[in-house]
């Protein structure tokens, strides 16, 4: 049984995933500096750290830090 959080948190989520499409079509992005460590771990070859430090930095989900390392390893 869904709760009205947890409603509110898929909504949320497809607001930033539309968001992000619309920022990519503009050629907009947003880098943080607090990701710095997580690129430094990826090109180190540890993909767990870098999602619990990508998580850490940003708050979001696991699922979603995966997604995110995933997404920013393939940018090399």
């Amino acid at each position: 049984m869904f709760t009205k959080l947890d409603f509110l948190e898929r909504r949320l989520i497809r607001m930033e995933k539309k968001l992000d499409l619309i920022m990519e079509h503009l050629g907009l992005q947003v880098d943080h500096p607090d990701l710095r460590e997580v690129r430094e771990l990826i090109r180190e070859g540890k993909t767990i750290q870098a999602v619990k430090a990508y998580r850490e930095a940003t708050g979001t989900s696991l699922r979603e830090a995966t997604d995110a390392v995933s997404e920013l390893a393939s940018q090399g």
